[in-house]
């Protein structure tokens, strides 16, 4: 019997329903802006599915576009002026960013009530005291993902390869926070395979194609992959492979996230949930401010 296929477009239509609903009684619609610098065509076509999809929802939706030789000071310049703006709720900076660019410094800079990425350390913090805050776009999906195969969680044992700030470390703090056991892997780990065979629940965020073989997998684990990586077909154009030997998986896993299809649609609709409770937290603000000067 082979893996359920978990479609991962399908759950991201249920989160972007749900977001289009509670936009009801807001006053006024939500304002998500990106910063991407450089033309790396990733990049740009992420930027451009994430801007449509907030235009649909009806979100004030927009890019900013910087060249790949941009100063650091120029990007801390854009956000110090998205900051300031009262009209945007939610800041994206597009990563990965040129090398001459300090990421750590750029996501520092980033208003942490605007931060609709999860990155600034003071959301890393909440996140990890499991208080509440913006919670990373790609870890909040994979929860949600693993969720609709197991709503509960208690005492599963979760293993996450890689440790990055952007899923790795922030995946394992919801999962912990969803009282799972969890065993984080990275590049210095000791026998990698084996620590994957006790998993309950795989979780893979390490970009290297075919990574994760069927024999790594407990049979009937939930497996998520994020890796999404881009090869060069011989004939021009290219695929995208996750860090996960589908097919072998496939045939051991209970249930599995297929690339593309998976993980990736349901990143750019956190980013749509993230945006909204972004907007809300800022008008309910805005709100109390009014009623004490009043």
């Amino acid at each position: 019997m082979t893996a359920e296929i978990i479609d991962g477009r399908a759950l991201a239509a249920r989160v972007v329903e749900d977001v289009r609903r509670e936009m009801a009684g807001l006053p006024r619609p939500p304002g998500l802006t990106v910063l991407l610098v450089g033309d790396d065509p990733a990049s740009h076509l992420y930027v451009r599915g994430k801007i449509k999809l907030a235009r649909d929802l009806g979100f004030a939706a927009d890019v900013t576009l910087l060249p790949g030789d941009a100063t650091e000071a120029q990007v801390l310049a854009e956000i110090a002026r998205f900051n300031q703006d009262d009209t945007i709720d939610g800041i994206l900076v597009q990563l990965p960013l040129p090398k001459q660019i300090n990421t750590l410094r750029v996501m520092a800079a980033v208003d942490p009530a605007k931060d609709v990425d999860g990155l600034h350390a003071l959301n890393a913090g909440l996140l990890s005291q499991g208080a509440e805050g913006l919670i990373p776009c790609t870890p909040l999906g994979c929860l949600k993902i693993i969720r609709s195969v197991v709503p509960d969680l208690t005492g599963m044992h979760a293993v996450v390869i890689g440790s990055s700030n952007i899923v790795g470390k922030p995946m394992a703090a919801l999962l912990l926070e969803a009282r799972a056991t969890v065993t984080v892997a990275h590049v210095h780990t000791r026998d990698t395979p084996f620590i994957c065979r006790g998993a309950d629940i795989l979780v893979s965020a390490v970009g290297k194609p075919g990574l994760v073989r069927g024999n790594w997998i407990k049979p009937r684990a939930i497996v998520v992959d994020v890796g999404t990586t881009r090869i060069a077909k011989p004939g021009g154009g290219y695929r995208v492979a996750g860090d996960v030997d589908f097919e072998e998986a496939r045939e051991v896993a209970g249930a599995i996230t297929p690339v593309p299809g998976g993980v990736g649609p349901m990143t750019i609709a956190c980013l749509m949930e993230n945006t909204l409770r972004a907007a809300k937290a800022r008008l309910r603000r805005a709100e109390a401010k009014s009623a004490v000067a009043g």
